[in-house]
């Protein structure tokens, strides 16, 4: 395959690894495996516009990319739109959709996993347009991601102490606010204080992140308005992983979740694919199945073998 690598340099495990000898493994890795390849390490504040203008190169056949969640999220989104196969390193603090893909979070070990790896058509989802692989949230998630923000942190534990300290503000100030939903007809209208919508169904891992991403349906869970202690009630059943089981939580399945908030407020948040953004009073979530092409291990046993290979 024709391939550009990304590499952001200010995310995570990156900001502590000699990138210069990085991108040289990575090119030896990918070239020794039959492929072209180029590589880039770019600073954090550029990774979007060089993704955006890498993509547009003729014959270019995939893109690898390296950071965090967010670089992640936003190199799907480009692969997506530009019928480019999407490589993961996973260089950032939780990697959900590398876990959710079974891809090797050492950064050095992915590298020939990649290489050797299938293509995959996996699922893909978007809130009014953006796309995203992990999940739209309202709510507590937003309220503590916003909390975490408001912290001072500049390495990965750092971070880890930031959104522990945020899971306390949110608990004893739980929000509550008013929607109008419909999933595939089913309606309603209710007070919350969380809502999620995932690219496919969470799996049972504290992180909640999907286990598989190629059944074509969103996860759809709304919480009840909670207390302190039903806040800490919910956070229990999470790492239990019973997230379901919560008696606020009411959890379904949607190729399509349609969001209305009644009640028009200032400076309302959403949280997509952990970026805290502007939430519009009407959203509607699609899931876009098998759209996103994807390089996954070659030895799956028994599992998600429609893949074509490289």
């Amino acid at each position: 395959m024709n391939l550009v690598a990304i590499f952001n340099r200010d995310g995570g495990t990156f900001k502590t690894t000699e990138m210069e000898e990085y991108c040289a493994r990575a090119t030896q890795t990918f070239r020794n495996a039959g492929h072209q390849i180029e590589c880039h390490i770019v600073a954090g504040k550029d990774i979007v516009e060089t993704m955006q203008r890498v993509a547009a190169t003729p014959g270019l056949e995939g893109l690898i990319a390296g950071g965090g969640d967010g670089t992640i999220s936003a190199a799907a989104g480009i692969a997506w739109r530009n019928g480019l196969t999407l490589g993961i390193v996973p260089a950032g603090t939780m990697n959900l959709f590398a876990r959710s893909l079974k891809l090797p979070l050492d950064i050095w070990d992915v590298l020939e996993v990649l290489a050797d790896g299938r293509v995959q058509q996996v699922d893909i989802a978007s809130a009014n347009g953006h796309s995203f692989v992990h999940q739209f949230s309202a709510g507590l998630h937003a309220r503590m991601v916003r909390y975490r923000d408001s912290m001072t942190f500049g390495s990965r534990l750092g971070k880890m102490r930031a959104s522990a300290r945020a899971v306390l503000g949110v608990m004893f100030n739980p929000p509550v606010f008013e929607v109008e939903f419909n999933a595939e007809g089913r309606k309603g209208r209710r007070k919350v204080s969380a809502i999620s919508v995932s690219n496919n169904e969470f799996g049972p891992d504290p992180l909640l992140y999907a286990d598989d991403v190629t059944r074509g349906r969103l996860g759809f869970y709304v919480a009840d308005p909670l207390t302190p202690k039903g806040v800490a009630q919910l956070t229990v059943d999470i790492l239990r992983g019973h997230l379901k089981d919560n008696d606020a939580v009411t959890a379904m399945t949607a190729a399509e979740v349609e969001l209305h908030f009644p009640r028009e407020r200032r400076d309302v948040r959403c949280v997509i694919d952990g970026e805290l953004l502007p939430m519009d009073r009407h959203v509607k979530i699609q899931i876009h199945a098998g759209e996103l092409k994807v390089l996954v291990p070659a030895s799956e046993t028994g599992e998600q073998e429609a893949g074509s290979g490289i």
